[in-house]
C-alpha cells in the first residue's frame, strides 16, 4: 500500500475516533473545559486589568523616558506602572467616597417612603382604570400587593438569617476565594505591565519561528487589529459611561429630580452595555421616579433622551473618536448572540470581536472580488506604534 494513502487513512480513522469520543463524552469534556477556565481565571482577569491600563502606562513611559534621560531610562517603566496603579486606586477611592454615601442615603430614603410610593401608584392605577373603563381590574389593590411583596422579602431575609452558620461559612469561603483570586490577578497584571514589551517580543518570535511565513504575517496582523479594536472599544465605553453619568447627575441636580446620585449611577453603569444599556437604564430610572410622580418620570425621560442625543452626537465623537465601523445590525446581532452564549462576558466582548471579524472579512472580500472603481489592496488600518520591542 502506498505510504501516502496509508497516512491519509490513518489520519481519517484517528479523526473519526476522536469525533466519536467527543460526541459520546461531551459532558465530561465540557466539565473539564470549565475547570480549566476556572483555573486560568486569575490570569484572564490579570490580563484584562493590564490591557485596560496599558495605554496610560505607555503614555507615562514616554513621559518618564523624556524626563529621566538615557542614564535612568530603565526606571521609566517601573515608575509608569506604579503611576498607573496609583491613579487607578485614586479614582476608585474618590468614586467610593463620593458615590457610596449618596447611594446609601438615596436607598434609605427610598425604603422609608415605600408606603407613600405604593399609595401614589394605587392612585395612578385607579385613575387609569376609571378613564379606560377597566372594571375587571378595579378591585386590584396595588398598595396591598406591594406591602405583601415587602413582607415576603422581609420573611425571606429572616429565614436566611436563621441558618446563619452555614451561610456564614459559605460566604466566608466565597469571600476568601474572591480575595485570593483578586490578589493573584493583581500580581499577574503587574508582571504583564512591567514586562509588556518583552512579552510582546517573545510572542512575536514564537509566531514567526513556529508558523509558516504567510500564516505568521496574517496572525500578527489579526493580533494587532484585535488589540487596537479592543483598546478603542474599552476606552470608548468607559469614557462614555463616565461622561453620561456625570452629565446626568448635573442635569438632575439643576432640574431638581429626586435620587440624583442613585439614578446617575444606574445610567452610567447601564451605558457600559451596548445597544440595550440606554433603554435598561432609562426604564429603571423612570420606574423609580414614577413611584414619586409620573409627571416627573415623564420629564426625566425627555431630559434623558435629549442628554443621550447631545452626548452621542456631539461630545462622544469628539472625546472618544470614531466608532468601530460596525453597522448597527451587526452590533445588535453580536450583543444578542454573545449574551446568550457567555452572559455578561459575552455582552462585553461580542461587539469588538464582531468588529474584528467584520473588518477582516471586508478586506478579504475586496481583495478577492475586485469591482470597478472599488478595488483596494489596503489592509485595515492598524496602529503599529503601540507595538514595543523588548
Amino acid at each position: 500500500m502506498d505510504n501516502r494513502l496509508f497516512r491519509n487513512m490513518l489520519l481519517l480513522i484517528t479523526y473519526a475516533v476522536a469525533l466519536v469520543v467527543v460526541i459520546v463524552k461531551i459532558d465530561v469534556i465540557l466539565d473539564w473545559g470549565a475547570g480549566v477556565l476556572v483555573a486560568f481565571r486569575p490570569i484572564f482577569i490579570g490580563f484584562a486589568i493590564a490591557f485596560i491600563l496599558s495605554r496610560p502606562c505607555n503614555f507615562f513611559v514616554r513621559v518618564y523616558s523624556r524626563g529621566l534621560g538615557k542614564r535612568w531610562e530603565r526606571l521609566a517603566r517601573p515608575l509608569a506602572v506604579t503611576t498607573a496603579y496609583l491613579i487607578l486606586f485614586a479614582v476608585f477611592g474618590i468614586l467610593i467616597s463620593l458615590v457610596v454615601p449618596e447611594l446609601t442615603r438615596s436607598i434609605q430614603r427610598f425604603a422609608g417612603n415605600m408606603n407613600v410610593y405604593a399609595a401614589n401608584l394605587q392612585a395612578v392605577f385607579e385613575f387609569v382604570v376609571e378613564k379606560l373603563s377597566l372594571e375587571s381590574l378595579a378591585t386590584l389593590n396595588l398598595s396591598n400587593k406591594i406591602s405583601e411583596i415587602l413582607s415576603n422579602a422581609f420573611d425571606q431575609v429572616l429565614a436566611t438569617l436563621t441558618g446563619t452558620i452555614p451561610h456564614l461559612i459559605s460566604a466566608t469561603s466565597t469571600l476568601v476565594s474572591a480575595v485570593v483570586t483578586g490578589v493573584i490577578s493583581f500580581v499577574f497584571s503587574v508582571y504583564m505591565l512591567s514586562g509588556g514589551p518583552k512579552l510582546v517580543a517573545q510572542c512575536r518570535r514564537l509566531v514567526i519561528v513556529y508558523l509558516p511565513e504567510n500564516i505568521a504575517r496574517h496572525v500578527l496582523d489579526v493580533t494587532r487589529l484585535t488589540a487596537d479594536t479592543f483598546t478603542k472599544y474599552v476606552s470608548g465605553q468607559l469614557t462614555e459611561a463616565c461622561i453620561l453619568g456625570s452629565l446626568c447627575f448635573l442635569g438632575m441636580v439643576v432640574f431638581r429630580f429626586d435620587y440624583a446620585p442613585l439614578i446617575s449611577v444606574i445610567i452610567g453603569v447601564s451605558a457600559l452595555i451596548p445597544v440595550a444599556g440606554a433603554y435598561i437604564g432609562a426604564v429603571l430610572a423612570a420606574l423609580l421616579l414614577a413611584m414619586i410622580s409620573p409627571i416627573k418620570a415623564f420629564w426625566f425621560l425627555v431630559f434623558l433622551a435629549i442628554l443621550q442625543q447631545l452626548e452621542g452626537n456631539l461630545i462622544y465623537p469628539r472625546v472618544v473618536g470614531t466608532s468601530l465601523g460596525l453597522p448597527g445590525i451587526w452590533v445588535l446581532a453580536a450583543v444578542t448572540v454573545g449574551s446568550s452564549l457567555l452572559g455578561f462576558v459575552g455582552l462585553v466582548i461580542s461587539v469588538p470581536i464582531t468588529a474584528v471579524v467584520y473588518t477582516i472579512l471586508k478586506y478579504d472580500l475586496r481583495r478577492r472580488l475586485p469591482q470597478k472603481g472599488e478595488y483596494t489592496t489596503d489592509k485595515p488600518h492598524i496602529d503599529e506604534s503601540s507595538d514595543e520591542e523588548g
